[in-house]
């Protein structure tokens, strides 16, 4: 099997930022990107650590220009993008359970988002409130959708992501 070079690795994490962009710009489109009540589709790609360190990169910038693009709020560009920093680092430290690995963007987004509703965009609820709804949202990208993807691309993983199994 062909080894991993950083131009692969650099070029897996560019398209990995790019579909983050572009997953959630659809989800804002459909007003699920930000807000109380959130399901970034986009938030299914944290679990591509599971399959290369170029994932984690990948999902970092990704996040970073998606919030940037979608106008977030200062704070939230920043610790939103750490969020799902976390996670992404989470998921590669569990990689080696496929199931675990979808609970750490997870729990970092439903720990640090509701704050950033809370005090950065000053939104009703409060924060237990938003940890409910972030949290479920993040359950149904990264558990949901960002399991079908793991499974999905499981077998041709050697293919997409050669010498990182």
């Amino acid at each position: 099997m062909k080894k991993s070079t950083p131009i692969l690795c650099m070029t897996q994490a560019g398209v990995i930022a790019a579909l983050y962009v572009v997953l959630t710009m659809i989800a804002a489109g459909f007003d699920l990107a930000s807000g109380a009540i959130q399901v970034r589709f986009s938030e299914a790609l944290t679990v591509m650590p599971f399959f290369t360190p170029a994932g984690i990169p990948g999902v970092i910038i990704g996040c970073l220009c998606a919030n940037i693009i979608t106008g977030c709020a200062l704070p939230d560009i920043i610790f939103g993008t750490l969020a799902t920093a976390i996670g992404a680092f989470g998921t590669y430290l569990l990689r080696k359970n496929r199931y675990l690995c979808t609970l750490p963007p997870v729990v970092s987004n439903a720990l640090i988002i509701p704050l950033l509703l809370h005090y950065a965009y000053k939104l009703p609820g409060g924060i237990p409130f938003f940890m409910l709804t972030v949290g479920a949202g993040e359950l149904i990208a990264c558990c949901g959708f960002g399991l079908l993807l793991l499974h999905a691309l499981l077998p041709v993983r050697r293919y997409l992501f050669p010498d990182n199994d």
